[in-house]
């Protein structure tokens, strides 16, 4: 299976499918505040995992029904029927959710997501015909396509947890560089050298941090973030600060996610983690950082 993946990986005939279809997502899912809403900013991570399963439950949910030795009772066929109606349609926000995750992947990714689009649309349609089967009262018929159809979604299932777990789509690259931060408290500068206003940057133990300092209350404040993009580990360090309804953020010089200086909240995608932030203090004169 890992080979095969690899080759999948490889794929290079299947970008002209791939480009395409992230064309299509960045038309209708992809762009301005609706696809980073869809992309899950503002919730912390992206949507599409936590909705799609609505309708793999009701599909599953289904098979347990059909498997079981009482499915030819109208009441098991109608909750079998019932289910199966429910989760194809709740497959439509996932299928939103999805484009809208699509239309941030790098070509690699978007090849082993194209078939994973591909094989959940087989499943799609096995359990289309499965209601339609259904309907007409070939119950034999319909359990079969359903069973067709989740063998289908499963398949699509795996790959998607490829994309996630073995090629990084979606994850957090700020929160697995924050490791490489020793325990304790680490020294950065001394106060009086941190411009206010400014982001300065700085490397603690083997992870690059940026610190900004401002004034709250009239008080100095200090934030300290670290410079790795959340969506692709892109260099924070070297973005540029913007304006985002009266806040401080910082802008990743490589795909435009914008974070808010104080907290480090995701304001624009494509990343939809916030940026991971470390503990901050002054002692004697000096800023100092540490894990959360």
């Amino acid at each position: 299976m890992a080979t095969l993946l690899a080759r999948l990986e490889a794929a290079h005939p299947l970008d002209r499918i791939a480009d395409a279809l992230r064309r299509a997502a960045l038309a209708t899912a992809g762009r301005g505040r609706l696809g980073a809403l869809l992309h899950g900013v503002g919730f912390g991570h992206p949507l599409h995992p936590a909705i799609v399963q609505f309708p793999v439950g009701a599909w599953m949910s289904t098979a347990v029904l059909d498997a079981l030795p009482g499915r030819d009772t109208p009441g098991s066929r109608r909750a079998a029927a019932t289910l199966l109606a429910a989760g194809t349609a709740g497959a439509l926000p996932a299928t939103v959710t999805g484009l809208a995750d699509y239309a941030t992947l790098s070509r690699q990714q978007r090849r082993v997501a194209v078939v994973h689009v591909a094989a959940n649309l087989t499943a799609l349609g096995c359990f289309a015909a499965s209601i339609v089967a259904r309907a007409r009262g070939d119950h034999r018929r319909g359990r079969a396509l359903s069973f067709a159809g989740l063998g289908a979604a499963g398949a699509g299932a795996y790959l998607g947890g490829h994309l996630a777990f073995a090629q990084d789509a979606g994850v957090s690259h700020a929160a697995a560089a924050l490791p490489l931060v020793p325990h304790g408290w680490h020294r950065i500068d001394a106060v009086y050298a941190i411009e206010e206003g400014r982001v300065c940057s700085y490397t603690v133990g083997a992870t690059p941090v940026v610190v900004y300092r401002d004034r709250h209350n009239g008080a100095d404040r200090f934030s300290a973030l670290v410079a790795r993009c959340a969506h692709r580990s892109g260099p924070l360090a070297e973005g540029h600060m913007v304006d985002v309804d009266g806040e401080a953020c910082l802008q990743c010089p490589w795909h435009g996610s914008v974070f808010r200086l104080s907290d480090g909240r995701a304001m624009h995608g494509p990343a939809s983690s916030d940026q991971t932030m470390l503990r901050t203090r002054v002692r004697d004169g000096q800023l100092e950082v540490a894990r959360p």
